[in-house]
Parts: C-alpha cells; sequence; structure tokens
C-alpha cells in the first residue's frame, strides 16, 4: 500500500525553496578540515530544512586552478579525490567550476548557481582569511548579490567539537571584512534562509533585486591547509618506506595504514581519509620521486 503520507511530504518539499551551500576550494587534497567545515553547516541546516520541509544540499565546489596559483593538480585526481573523500556522508560535489578553462572566478559561478535557482536560498561558506581581502577578488564585495555568506574563523588553530556552537557574533570579528560589507552581517543563521521570490533567471535583474546576508559564526576551524599536507607529504619519504607501501598498497591496506600510525613521522595523515591517502601514493600525487 502506498504511504500517501510520505508521497504528500516529498511533494511539499519539492515545492519549496531548497537549501543549497557550497564550499569552493581547489581541494588539492581535499582533507578532514573541509569536510569538518561542511558537515558542520550540513548539521546546523538540517534541522531547519526539516522543520520547513525544504531540501538540503552541501556541496563542495572544487575550482579548475585558483587565480592565486600557478599550478593545480589534474582536476580528474582531485575529482577521484573529493568522491572518495564523501562516501558515506550526506555531502555532494558540484563540477560546475572543475571543467572550465581557468582562471574561473567565484563571482561567475556564484552568478549561474544564482541564475540556475532563482528560487532557492544559496549559502556560500569561506573562512574569516578570504572574507577579509574580499577586495581584491575579481567583484568580491558583490558576492552577496547573488549569494549568503557563511564566513568561520580561521584564525585559532584550536580543535573542532561539532557540539560547540556559539550564537554570538564577536565584534572583533566583523570587524575583519571589508567595510562596506558591514550593513549585511546578520546574527542568525535563519536569517540567511529567506526564500528569494525573484522569478527572473536574469542575471542583471537578480543583481538588482537580490540582496544577500553574510553571518560569522565565532566557532573556530581547524587552521589545516592543503598547501600544508602538499608539503609534508613531500617530507614523508625522509622518514617512511614509501616505496615499499606503494608496491603492496593495491593488495592491501596494511602498508597504508601502517604509514598512517606514525604521527610524529608524518603528522598530516591525521587530516586525510585513508582512501584519499591510499590514492595519493597509488598516483604518484604532489612529489612522484617520493613514491617510486
Amino acid at each position: 500500500m502506498l504511504n500517501t503520507s510520505n508521497k504528500q511530504s516529498s511533494q511539499s518539499q519539492k515545492s519549496k525553496p531548497a537549501i543549497r551551500a557550497y564550499l569552493g576550494g581547489s581541494f588539492d587534497p581535499v582533507h578532514d578540515g573541509h569536510l569538518q567545515m561542511a558537515l558542520y553547516v550540513y548539521e546546523c541546516l538540517l534541522p531547519i530544512a526539516k522543520q520547513q520541509q525544504r531540501a538540503l544540499h552541501v556541496s563542495l565546489l572544487p575550482n579548475a586552478r585558483s587565480p592565486f596559483k600557478q599550478h593545480s593538480t589534474n582536476p580528474a585526481h582531485r575529482l577521484a579525490m573529493l568522491k572518495l573523500a564523501t562516501q558515506n556522508t550526506p555531502l555532494e560535489v558540484n563540477e560546475l567550476e572543475l571543467w572550465q578553462t581557468p582562471p574561473v572566478y567565484t563571482i561567475d559561478s556564484v552568478t549561474t548557481l544564482r541564475a540556475h535557482h532563482p528560487q532557492d536560498s544559496l549559502i556560500f561558506m569561506m573562512g574569516m582569511d578570504s572574507a577579509r581581502s574580499l577586495e581584491k577578488w575579481k567583484d568580491g564585495l558583490t558576492l552577496t548579490d547573488y549569494v549568503n555568506l557563511w564566513v568561520f574563523n580561521r584564525n585559532d588553530p584550536v580543535n573542532i567539537n561539532k557540539n560547540v556552537f556559539e550564537n554570538n557574533m564577536p565584534t572583533q570579528l566583523q570587524s575583519q571584512l571589508p567595510t562596506s560589507l558591514h550593513p549585511f552581517v546578520v546574527d542568525s543563521i535563519a536569517k540567511l534562509l529567506t526564500p528569494n521570490t525573484q522569478s527572473s533567471a536574469d542575471s542583471s535583474v537578480l543583481k538588482n533585486r537580490y540582496q544577500g546576508h553574510i553571518y560569522i559564526d565565532s566557532r573556530a576551524i581547524a587552521a589545516v591547509s592543503s598547501t600544508q599536507i602538499r608539503q609534508q607529504l613531500q617530507q614523508a619519504s625522509m622518514s617512511l618506506d614509501i616505496k615499499h607501501a606503494t608496491q603492496t598498497q593495491i593488495a592491501s591496506a596494511v602498508p597504508i595504514n601502517d604509514i598512517m600510525s606514525h604521527p610524529k613521522a608524518n603528522p598530516v595523515t591525521k587530516w586525510l581519509n585513508p582512501a584519499v591517502y591510499q590514492y595519493i601514493i597509488a598516483h604518484q600525487l604532489y612529489s612522484a620521486a617520493q613514491f617510486r
């Protein structure tokens, strides 16, 4: 017998504007700092989405290549690592930027996302280090013409506790934003979720009629970067027999686990999903010579 209540609930959810949150970056490689931020946002938004019967999508948005970087790993490798890292999680991977000819700018992506989802609540996640430099981005101060921003404090390298959440917004954090963005700061996540009633997909109309908000999350996130991980991966072979691991990892995961059990010799491994680390070694990424 068809469960009509579930069917009606599903139809109701589809008829309402969805909630879509995006975390952009090179993900070169993707690490637990990325995943923890995205999962935290998902966990905060899920109760609201259920209460409002709205679909929720939290996605990692890998770029083709950052305008601030000269080189990056092949997009196919970065996509493969993202898929491995997000297995068995509610997170999605959005390939909007990945296959475009670089440089691809965030303003172009959020314009496209707003045109594709004119009714939905769109949220773009970033660290305060990025938010404070928006004046240097291409049209960075106009991002809120298309999306809301959820800004995280990345100043303090502290451990992430998923149960800790602070609703207070310290004045010192807001003061780090470009002055022109201060009027758009709000004090609650709920204020990022007001559905956009704009029905037109024309970007010029959207820019004139949509105004996003900025929520500053005072909860500090882990201060780890993909650059640091790449550097430490290059140094790992000085103390570990990576060659042996490379030769045997396909047949058995034990060598990889052995490598990851030596945090003093290779502390970066604690930030990598085991499957991602195995992929890096198998495909000789970041330091080919070290894995031969």
